[in-house]
């Protein structure tokens, strides 16, 4: 098996281009579990591992922070130099839902933030967090499935100033050392750079963490072109559509029990409006792709994973693994090239299926 390869997000900041993504550890995966995927993909050459206050998910107030917690075990346990591993973590935006995280949260406010910060670094168990990013803005946007602006939802929402000013005094402090937005809009993320360069006591935005994937490619209409000519590099999570790509719930059964989609079903309103199901245009969409992959004998998530980093703006694909056997599908994408042939297939489902998961 080849290691997985690097890229340069920051001049000093190396990470693999496949990252793990932390947020079934505590929900779906215990401890152990968790340590032993943990292993076997730094093993395999992934040093760069994502998670967020809120994780696992479906988010709980029984079990929020796990994730983060988990990971910092696992780093303390297998005594890990911490130079080896890229940690990313995101503070959460308003929500009305979450009470047990900062009373709401309420806002993207100077506390809330380095209160967000601090927690995080406690239950990771580190000095520093190498990249803190922005969960979702502080404003309204459409997010999650939906696709249309609606004016009357805009509300009173913490200038983008305090932000920064806040995520600058804690990377004085030596608590973080690059900031990445997530969810963002091409206006959110120029607006962010606007102010950035407006003094020198902001820290530059260095990447953006926003679906992409074969059955949603939103990210290269707008925003593409802003981050291209920004130097803004996409981290890509839900490479594989929340699992849908790998063709699992094409099955007569719908999929095994403990896949998220059935295990969670009714309690994860963010992954199921985007990830529905019911739709026919997603099931047409999914079943094209896993013919393609079918055509030229590759494994779908193995297709999915490769459409992914053939982005030249993509700096690592953010994914999730509940088991071994799907790390290791993953993995196994990197040895995986698209010829010509391929692209073409896919673009030709894409022109008949635009982004039915947006």
């Amino acid at each position: 098996m080849a290691a997985v390869p690097q890229f340069n997000l920051a001049p000093d900041i190396p990470v693999s281009r496949l990252c793990l993504g932390t947020m079934t550890f505590g929900q779906q995966n215990s401890l152990s579990q968790s340590f032993h995927l943990l292993d076997y993909a730094f093993d395999a050459g992934i040093n760069f591992f994502d998670s967020a206050e809120m994780y696992p998910v479906p988010q709980s107030a029984q079990t929020h922070g796990r994730s983060e917690e988990y990971l910092g075990c696992w780093i303390k346990d297998r005594k890990i130099p911490r130079d080896r591993v890229v940690l990313a973590t995101k503070v959460s935006g308003p929500s009305g839902q979450m009470s047990w995280i900062r009373g709401g949260p309420t806002s993207l406010g100077a506390g809330n933030i380095t209160q967000a910060i601090d927690n995080s670094l406690l239950r990771l168990q580190t000095d520093y967090i190498d990249l803190y990013q922005i969960h979702w803005p502080d404003r309204y946007v459409p997010m999650f499935g939906e696709t249309e602006y609606d004016l009357s939802r805009q509300f009173d929402s913490v200038g983008i100033e305090e932000q920064l000013d806040a995520l600058g005094r804690a990377a004085d402090a030596g608590k973080i050392r690059y900031v990445g937005l997530s969810n963002e809009t091409p206006y959110g993320l120029m607006k962010f750079l606007q102010v950035a360069g407006s003094t020198s006591r902001f820290p530059r935005i260095v990447s953006v963490q926003n679906s992409y994937n074969l059955l949603c490619r939103n990210f290269d209409s707008g925003l593409a072109e802003c981050c291209h000519h920004e130097r803004v590099s996409l981290l890509a999570y839900s490479p594989l559509a929340m699992g849908i790509l790998s063709g699992k719930y094409l099955s007569p059964d719908k999929g095994p029990n403990d896949a998220r989609l059935n295990l969670f079903r009714g309690r994860y309103s963010e992954g199921e409006s985007r990830y529905n199901l019911s739709k026919t245009i997603i099931k047409e969409a999914t079943k094209a792709y896993v013919a393609i992959a079918k055509k030229y004998d590759i494994h779908p998530v193995s297709l999915a994973i490769a459409f992914v980093l053939k982005h030249p703006l993509v700096a690592s694909a953010v994914f999730g693994a509940t088991k071994l056997w799907q790390l290791q599908e993953v993995i196994k994408a990197i040895e995986v090239e698209l010829s010509p042939e391929i692209v073409s297939d896919i673009d030709s489902v894409h022109s008949k299926f635009p982004n039915p998961c947006p």
